[in-house]
């Protein structure tokens, strides 16, 4: 992983894209240049702030990223489209390198469409830099888009800003702290429409975010395998989805989030099926014990049965802490990915 901190000296061209020989004798012919000079005026804080303004910034990461992906033989390139905002990505690239614009909304989509560019939707909730990451990669790599070995060099900022600040370099299945590919399979679960897991992570991640009536939620959903899964389980409450018709108990139908977000407030988990059709809701895991799985200290009940249950089955679960708001993905018995909610100051922490 490499992170880029040293922006000031980019924008202003002082930094360039070299060897260490050649970096450190343009530097010294700098210092040299400045001693030799008169005392001059400092640059006012204005002059400071234009020269290294938001703007400046992003245009200069843009500049420098297709080289640093041509440098490192990356795979992808994946920028977020809010950031961008109103400036062209004109960057010419190879075939070898692909360029995905990473948006939240329908809107975004439509003129990246009219354009030919090609692009990754994720939830439309606010997320922190690493977290835009990780749920870039994630719902990446359920499309297939991205696979475990490919090295990939991301462009990122603070949530709604307009402009980027961050340039990270990654190759999927090396960065174990940031995300953890599959063994069995480069998707996640290809037996799990795409569009289904990235439904129920939007879900979690904006429950996560908003919590339900003014108070904090943790929910468990269990994604695949539903028929083995049901004979590992066992309701505690009546299953309030049973007798409906698919149609109207499919997670992806819009009209239906309420209900989900409303019954995620109450104890057990749901079990969906690979094509978005929830089988119930409410169920208890009879998985082993917590010894058995190797997970950080800290991590309760919920998160050891979403362990347990994907250990023994093909399933994905997505768990909610509801004392955090993370969301977390299991495969395989393993934690996935980590997706923190975005820490906003409080008012004593403001001032």
């Amino acid at each position: 992983m490499i992170e880029l901190f040293k922006l000031l000296e980019i924008c202003q061209n002082k930094y360039p894209l070299m060897d260490k020989g050649e970096t450190e004798v343009k530097m010294k012919k700098k210092r040299s240049k400045a001693s030799s000079s008169t005392a001059s005026t400092p640059p006012s804080q204005e002059e400071i702030n234009f020269s290294c303004s938001p703007e400046k910034v992003s245009l200069s990461l843009i500049k420098h990223s297709l080289k640093i992906a041509e440098e490192c033989r990356a795979n992808a390139l994946l920028v977020y489209a809010d950031a961008l905002g109103e400036k062209e990505l004109s960057i010419p690239t190879e075939d070898s390198i692909l360029i995905y614009l990473i948006t939240r909304t329908q809107a975004e989509e439509a003129p990246l469409k009219r354009k030919g560019h090609l692009f990754i939707r994720v939830p439309e909730v606010p997320l922190n830099r690493m977290a835009q990451v990780k749920m870039a990669t994630l719902i990446a790599l359920s499309q297939g888009k991205l696979k475990k070995g490919d090295t990939i060099v991301f462009l990122t900022g603070p949530a709604e800003s307009d402009h980027l600040d961050t340039l990270m370099v990654m190759q999927i299945g090396l960065e174990h702290e940031l995300f953890l590919a599959p063994t069995k399979n480069d998707k996640i679960a290809p037996y799990i429409k795409p569009e289904v897991l990235n439904r129920v992570i939007e879900i979690a991640t904006e429950l996560g975010s908003e919590g339900r009536e003014g108070k904090p939620v943790g929910a468990l959903f269990v994604i695949g395998d539903t028929e083995k899964i049901k004979a590992l389980s066992k309701q505690l409450i009546l299953n309030p989805f049973r007798g409906y018709p698919e149609a109207k108990r499919n997670i992806l139908d819009p009209a239906l989030e309420e209900t989900v977000k409303e019954y995620a407030m109450l104890d057990g988990a749901f079990l969906i099926r690979g094509d978005g059709v929830i089988e119930t809701m409410g169920a208890h895991l009879k998985v082993g014990a917590q010894q058995e799985f190797e997970l950080p200290q800290g991590l309760g009940a919920r998160h050891h049965a979403a362990a347990g249950i994907t250990a023994v089955t093909e399933a994905v679960a997505v768990t909610l802490s509801e004392s955090t708001g993370t969301v977390t993905v299991f495969k395989e018995g393993k934690i996935v990915t980590e997706i923190e909610k975005l820490r906003t100051l409080s008012r004593h922490e403001e001032f």
